[in-house]
């Protein structure tokens, strides 16, 4: 079955995200409608050599090549193998179109970001763990899973890559305070490591929008705004406060909204850059694309010294 994008958009701003809930051995987890594409029944796989041993292989639905991660697979379960009534879950993120092997799905949640708790560090395995966040969806507990993490680990060359910082050449030390909000602790550190060999050494990183907003109002309260926080850069998907409705907030404040702020998000299509051109944000960028996101951090930068 095909997800209406159209219908299950939600309003903008308003730190709300559909779930849908699928089940690996009776285990609840969960995925981000907006990287939903499809569900489909499995298909057979053509298997590709020298591959990661969680990549099932290919296939070619209406004449589009996608390839198959073995999901059960990847998460260790005894009993891995392909099963008559598995079904994929077709997505796309990251500009790429993947596959993944579920045992059932269960349906469509609709909750608030405020409902998804970071798990604790004896869960979340820190850069190993796998889940970015554990959902209340009604009486069950649902595991969010890091798609994005899991295809940086399957196919590294799909993320950041530091090799687009050092095609920069030389870059001057920028101290420019800057703003992060990212939930994923592999993408925070890689992130960070990128921007600072770019120079931008000042940096605060923070889990999710709600600790960046916090922090901002705190300044605001203080009449600091200027001096503790000259841009922010926020992905989308976070628990307690997604970067939509931080960007409102920010963008919605007359005392704030001159600072320049950018979508980094994996989920960047046309109707969430929509979403994100109504709420204010000044740059959407799509994940990896770290060399054009520093690039944009200096024109917008450079624009605010001149103002």
């Amino acid at each position: 079955m095909a997800v209406e994008k159209e219908k299950i958009l939600l309003e903008s701003g308003t730190n709300e995200i559909e779930v849908m809930e699928f089940t690996i051995d009776g285990v609840l987890y969960g995925i981000n409608v907006a990287k939903v594409l499809e569900i489909m029944i499995t298909e057979p796989v053509k298997f590709m050599p020298h591959t990661h041993e969680a990549v099932e292989g290919i296939f070619k639905p209406r004449d589009v090549v996608i390839t198959v991660i073995n999901l059960p697979k990847y998460l260790g379960c005894t009993d891995c193998a392909p099963k008559e009534n598995d079904l994929f879950i077709v997505t796309n993120f990251n500009k790429m179109t993947i596959a993944f092997r579920v045992h059932t799905v269960v349906g469509i949640n609709r909750i608030s970001w405020t409902d998804i708790q970071k798990p604790d560090k004896t869960v979340s395995g820190g850069e190993e763990g796998v889940a970015t966040g554990i959902a209340q969806c009604g009486a069950d507990l649902v595991t969010i899973l890091d798609f994005e993490k899991i295809i940086a680990e399957i196919a590294p060359e799909t993320s950041i890559q530091m090799s687009e910082i050092d095609q920069m050449g030389p870059r001057d030390r920028n101290l420019s305070p800057i703003y992060i909000a990212e939930d994923s602790v592999l993408l925070s550190r890689m992130i960070r490591d990128a921007l600072s060999k770019a120079g931008y050494t000042n940096l605060s990183m923070y889990p999710n929008g709600r600790e960046l907003w916090e922090h901002v109002l705190e300044s605001k309260r203080h009449g600091t705004v200027d001096q503790d926080v000259a841009l922010v850069v926020t992905d989308i998907e976070m628990p307690q406060m997604d970067g939509h409705r931080l960007t409102k907030l920010i963008k919605d404040d007359a005392e704030l909204k001159h600072i320049p702020l950018i979508i980094f998000s994996s989920l960047i299509s046309q109707e969430m850059r929509v979403k994100g051109e109504e709420l204010g944000a000044d740059e959407q960028l799509t994940k990896p694309e770290i060399g054009r996101l520093v690039s944009v951090m200096d024109r917008l930068l450079a624009g605010r010294r001149q103002g």
